[in-house]
């Protein structure tokens, strides 16, 4: 249980400490460059970011079901673990959402040198991070509040 957890702790530091570096200091420093670099740059830092974020996806996922199997086998699982599997699972979803539409629409973009379709595909991408940070440090209040 206690190298599930290593995992788990692990695969939420990159997901949500790479999601609170990116919107909340990458964006703003970005905002201060033309769109052609803006974008170029956002598309260079998003294809490593999210391969890292795929691993981190699967570990916190994986971890986090075989961890509510355990405590199931051993009683009731608490209302804490069932709010944060649910949150986990919104958040993969969210983050499929935007590798798999808005993050292409990004990349074609930026190399067609449509910077209005460019712009628009990366605001896609904001909002759904914005989404996901939030839920993702909700998701962190739950369970610190539910290991108390």
């Amino acid at each position: 249980m206690k190298i599930a957890a290593m995992f788990h702790l692990l695969g939420v530091v990159v997901w949500i400490g790479g999601m609170f570096f990116a919107y909340l200091a990458l964006r703003p420093a970005a905002s201060r460059l033309e769109p052609p670099q803006r974008l170029q740059l956002w598309v260079a830092t998003l294809e490593r970011f999210f391969w890292w974020v795929w691993a981190a996806v699967v570990m916190v996922l994986a971890s986090g079901f075989y961890m509510a199997a355990v405590l199931a086998e051993a009683g009731r699982l608490p209302l804490y673990v069932h709010l944060m599997l649910y949150l986990g699972v919104v958040m993969a979803l969210v983050f499929a959402y935007v590798f798999f539409s808005p993050f292409p629409t990004l990349k074609q973009s930026v190399a067609a040198q449509d910077w209005k379709a460019g712009a628009a595909a990366l605001n896609q991408i904001r909002i759904a991070v914005a989404v996901n940070l939030t839920l993702g440090l909700l998701n962190v209040v739950i369970a610190t509040a539910g290991a108390i």
